[in-house]
């Protein structure tokens, strides 16, 4: 069937005959295709579990670098900045997880402050350490904690800031 043809010109029988036909050049192309997909899907699963083991060593070397104190914790690094960027950090669970500060789906990292009654946010580690220094909570009025975000993700939570720690984000472990 290389040029249109008239297709209302045919029988019903001879319209069929040629569905069949068609059918039948199919079948080794399919076949071909269903091997084709195959061979792809299991170059993606080894894709996929060589990235299992490369995030699983990656985190267990952050994890190792947590427990040598190379690493400081959120309220250590509060403690001892005057200013800087929050995206200058990557911070992780002591788990080994990374997490992003503040929000799911925020386009700067913030860190929440209380007093007790009021609320401030604070994008920037000089801001931050200026609340902090001037002794109010991170968290909010009756919530205490950091609250941090897996990346890619909307699942939040409260952390202790303890239990946060802060990596350099041109560090070795990087990535």
């Amino acid at each position: 069937m290389g040029d249109q043809q008239d297709l209302t010109a045919l029988s019903v029988e001879e319209l069929n005959e040629q569905v069949a036909a068609a059918r039948a050049r199919m079948r080794p192309l399919e076949a071909q295709l269903a091997e084709i997909r195959a061979e792809r899907d299991v170059l993606l699963t080894e894709v996929r579990r060589r990235e299992r083991l490369d995030q699983r060593s990656r985190r267990a070397g952050v994890k190792e670098a947590m427990k040598e104190g190379r690493f400081p914790t959120f309220s250590q690094l509060l403690a001892a900045s005057d200013s800087g960027s929050f995206d200058e950090y990557r911070f992780h669970l002591k788990t080994g997880g990374e997490v992003r500060l503040g929000f799911p789906g925020a386009r700067r990292q913030t860190v929440s402050f209380t007093d007790g009654r009021r609320l401030a946010q604070a994008s920037d580690l000089g801001e931050a350490a200026r609340y902090y220094a001037a002794g109010w909570d991170l968290g909010s009025p009756g919530r205490a904690g950091l609250r941090v975000h897996f990346p890619g993700t909307r699942q939040e939570r409260l952390a202790d800031p303890e239990e946060v720690f802060a990596r350099p984000s041109d560090s070795p472990s990087n990535q």
